[in-house]
């Protein structure tokens, strides 16, 4: 049971991150510093986020990424910039937690964090590509928003309820894997299975 605990603590961080790193950072060191959250023994190591330095270098992070991402074609060169950055700081944040796992298991789950922040950033920098041709302006701010409210709120589950975040992912991961296959082969060209 921990281990699912651990796995839906860190891969519900990760996929979130791949949307927000900083947001996602802001709202579990935020609700760890004022007791909105409390942590398991086993990820007291977390409790770095809360630290007053991690704090405001994410909140200022988090205010630009919030500006910037309300801005058409401006978010996508955000999100361009923080194709490895997000992912980095999710198997960042995944050391963070595993510190004292074995070498092995450890890299495994930096790893499958890493992945599963890339996955989330890849879906929503091709989702919001998408949203950006369309010729108003209100879908790129209310897609914007929308992201913002779901990482809050996912960001604080993942700590909160880490079993159902665990189903969440793995949902997601699913999906993500059947529909990436679909939209590559549409990109090139590949007549559509039967």
């Amino acid at each position: 049971m921990k281990t699912l605990t651990l796995l839906g603590t860190v891969t519900g961080i990760a996929l979130f991150a791949g949307i927000r790193l900083y947001a996602t950072i802001l709202t579990v060191g935020l609700c760890l510093r004022y007791g909105l959250l409390q942590l398991p023994q086993e990820f007291a190591s977390l409790s770095v986020l809360a630290h007053p330095y991690v704090l405001v270098a994410a909140g200022v992070c988090a205010v630009m990424e919030f500006l910037a991402d309300k801005v058409p074609w401006v978010d996508s060169l955000w999100d361009a910039v923080h194709a490895f950055l997000r992912p980095a700081g999710a198997a960042l944040i995944a050391f963070a937690a595993v510190g004292r796992l074995d070498p092995a298991a450890e890299i495994a789950v930096i790893l499958l964090c890493g992945g599963v922040a890339f996955s989330s950033h890849s879906a929503k920098a091709g989702t919001r590509l998408l949203v950006n041709q369309s010729p108003e302006p209100f879908s790129n701010v209310l897609l914007s928003l929308f992201e913002d409210v779901l990482v809050v709120g996912g960001a604080y589950t993942a700590v909160a309820h880490p079993l159902a975040m665990l189903a969440v992912v793995t949902v997601f991961l699913v999906l993500f894997a059947l529909l990436a296959r679909r939209i590559y082969r549409r990109l090139r060209g590949d007549p559509a299975p039967t």
